[in-house]
């Protein structure tokens, strides 16, 4: 199988704008994300000796945070840049245990039986076939290896949701409903038939809430969600002009001011679910 790659359409994003902003910020990004860490990492066996595979690393920062505890780390993504930067980092840390590869995890060609542990964050939820990707990740794990991975409850459930209602006052913004889109997995009834039908047991989604660190004032949060993927999308060229880009900052703007903290930060509650299972 080599490099292949199926999942076409994330590819092109990852490798596009929204791949570059990550690479750019991936400390901003760390920012939003890093609450989650430790509910991921204390979960599976990540540990001295341990082999770990970080599905949809970007950046990443899970897998260095893996090494640091001194597991074997592999962090496949299909962003180049955001590859780039993992690399970079990861050299920079010293962590000579913790590689990174190009690959679609739906096909990719783990080695069986190669790892201790699975583990994402946010990365799981775009799978052209999620049924076909859980499976290749559960022939990766040995048995009685583990798997564990964050995601939305449900885009509504999300803080974020009332930004991007703000800015769908002057473009259309969509709902994020499906079971291929950042909420797909916010329905644990789903979740657990998708990943027992890829071979998995015990399956669990256990209800996270963390914080998330958006910018350090509201104009600051609303310059870097101008630049995220999703938002760069809604206002193209084709939707809207600059009069409606500039009304669309405002709205997000406004938004933010009522997460603003006494210290001036601005921050988001997200309301995950931290998904186990097992290999068998």
């Amino acid at each position: 199988m080599g490099n292949r790659i199926v999942n076409l359409d994330q590819s092109d994003a990852w490798n596009g704008y929204e791949g570059r902003h990550w690479a750019t910020y991936p400390e901003r990004y760390d920012a939003l994300n890093d609450a989650v860490n430790d509910h991921l990492l204390d979960d599976l066996p990540v540990v001295a000796g341990s082999r770990v595979l970080d599905v949809g690393c970007g950046t990443g920062r899970v897998a260095r945070l893996a090494g640091r505890r001194g597991a074997t780390v592999l962090g496949v993504d299909l962003s180049e840049p955001m590859l780039r930067e993992a690399v970079a980092a990861a050299e920079r840390e010293g962590l000579g245990g913790v590689a990174f590869a190009r690959g679609d995890a739906q096909v990719h060609p783990f080695p069986r039986e190669g790892f201790d542990a699975v583990v994402s964050r946010f990365g799981v939820m775009f799978f052209a076939d999620p049924v076909a990707a859980f499976a290749n990740l559960r022939r990766a794990l040995r048995p009685g290896g583990r798997l564990a991975f964050v995601c939305s409850r449900g885009h509504r459930s999300m803080d974020q949701t009332k930004i991007y209602r703000a800015i769908g006052t002057v473009v259309s913004v969509p709902d994020f409903t499906g079971n291929t889109g950042p909420a797909s997995f916010g329905d644990p009834a789903y979740t657990e038939e998708i990943l027992t039908g890829a071979g998995f047991a015990g399956v669990t989604s256990t209800a996270v809430d963390v914080p998330q660190v958006w910018g350090r004032d509201a104009e600051d949060a609303a310059d870097f969600l101008m630049g995220w993927g999703p938002v760069q999308h809604w206002l193209r060229e084709d939707q809207a002009d600059e009069t409606a880009r500039s009304r669309a900052r405002d709205a997000a703007l406004e938004a933010f001011r009522d997460f603003t903290t006494a210290d001036g930060d601005v921050v988001l509650t997200a309301r995950l679910w931290l998904v186990t299972a097992e290999r068998p």
